[in-house]
């Protein structure tokens, strides 16, 4: 572990701050606001969901593209481009009208710049440059998520009682301008970095092109299950508030549970980095979706306070074990050369499910029906999206 570390601390420290800073457009980030929002738009859970949908929707289209430069221009170039680009729509709240356009514009950037780009960049590179300890690299660089995850909704939390959520937003952006500067240093010798990684992949005769990604059998089997924790942890993250109001469960209570959500996906990384490296991910990644599994399953059959910090702890740990999961498993099928390209498929891909579930809850929560039958979807999902490489895949 220690030689791991000092193989290039700088980018370990550039791989956490960038996924941190990208929660800012993250789903469990922005649903802390939903209230504030749907108020000074008058907008219904299903009305907010669809503007969401269509934002989020948009920026994952766009992605495909974009996200692919990794692979094609240096590194800093990418990471300046995609932290200003996210710092402009946290400007923009502290300014915003009442306009529905112009939050469709903001969320677009949030989810673009955020969620998607800045995410990718971090990943990519730890899975990148790290080799075979690129499980445990993967696993730290999503510890700044983690982190976020477990500690922004407290600090919001507290916020709220001194700031409005306008002001908030602006401290968000003073954030992002400290950030630069050290996104700088941790990128300062990248010159050497993308030599040594040229030399170690002269071996790879494959450059995959995104259609021949797509047309891929393997990426089909594999997908449905790498992508359903986006979609159904979004939709019940973006819906958390309704979730808890139906459960009897406070806004207090909402803070303990993120901390248990926070604490079990830091678990979730420290244990999923390492026994990925250890493990064929093939063969893993069929357990990826059985911590939300159960989670799901308390959540739909108990209402005690305890089976809430049930319920988050394994959404925390599904959400730790999921990113060395996938990182890795895109990495052994189609080696690292062209994970930039593979990468901004998927993860467009995964910003597109989690743009539609927003807006599908949202509509099953308009027309009456409650956390039962969303439970009810998610559970069908996980067990078709985990039988298709159980069935399909001929295990080479």
């Amino acid at each position: 572990m220690k030689n791991f570390i000092l193989y290039d601390p700088k980018l370990l420290i550039y791989g956490f701050l960038i996924i941190f800073f990208a929660s800012y457009g993250q789903t469990f980030f922005i649903a802390l606001f939903n209230d504030d929002i749907k108020d000074l738009y008058n907008l219904s859970d299903g009305q907010f969901g669809m503007v969401y949908a269509l934002a989020t929707t948009s920026s994952s289209l766009l992605l495909i593209n974009f996200a692919k430069l990794i692979d094609f221009i240096d590194l800093r170039i990418y990471s300046f481009l995609v932290t200003l680009g996210l710092l402009l729509p946290c400007v923009a709240i502290y300014f915003l009208p009442e306009n529905i356009f112009f939050l469709f514009l903001i969320i677009f950037a949030l989810r673009f710049f955020g969620q998607g780009a800045m995410t990718h960049a971090g990943i990519t590179s730890m899975t990148r440059y790290f080799g075979e300890n690129r499980g445990k690299a993967i696993s730290f660089g999503n510890l700044g998520g983690m982190l976020g995850v477990m500690f922004l909704p407290i600090i919001i939390v507290y916020l709220n009682k001194f700031f409005d959520f306008k002001q908030i937003w602006l401290f968000c952006s003073l954030s992002i301008i400290l950030f630069l500067p050290v996104l700088y240093y941790t990128l300062s010798n990248q010159s050497d970095r993308q030599t040594k990684f040229r030399d170690s992949i002269k071996h790879e005769k494959k450059i995959w092109s995104t259609l021949e990604v797509i047309k891929n059998k393997k990426f089909l089997i594999y997908l449905p299950l790498t992508t359903s924790f986006s979609f159904i942890g979004t939709g019940l993250m973006f819906h958390q508030i309704f979730i808890f109001t139906q459960k009897g469960w406070t806004l207090d209570m909402l803070g303990t549970g993120f901390i248990f959500l926070g604490a079990f996906s830091i678990i979730g990384l420290l244990l999923g980095g390492p026994l990925i490296d250890l493990l064929n991910p093939k063969k893993a990644i069929v357990y990826l979706m059985l911590p939300i599994f159960i989670g799901i399953v308390v959540l739909l059959l108990f209402e005690n306070f305890y089976f809430l910090i049930i319920y988050m702890s394994l959404y925390g740990l599904n959400l730790g074990i999921s990113a060395p999961f996938t990182g890795s498993l895109w990495a052994e099928l189609f080696g690292v050369e062209s994970l930039g390209t593979v990468k901004a498929l998927f993860h467009a891909i995964v910003v597109l499910a989690s743009a539609l579930s927003p807006v599908i809850f949202g509509y099953i929560i308009d027309w009456g029906f409650g956390i039962g039958i969303i439970s009810i979807i998610c559970l069908i999902m996980i067990v078709a999206s985990t039988l298709l490489p159980i069935i399909f895949d001929n295990h080479e």
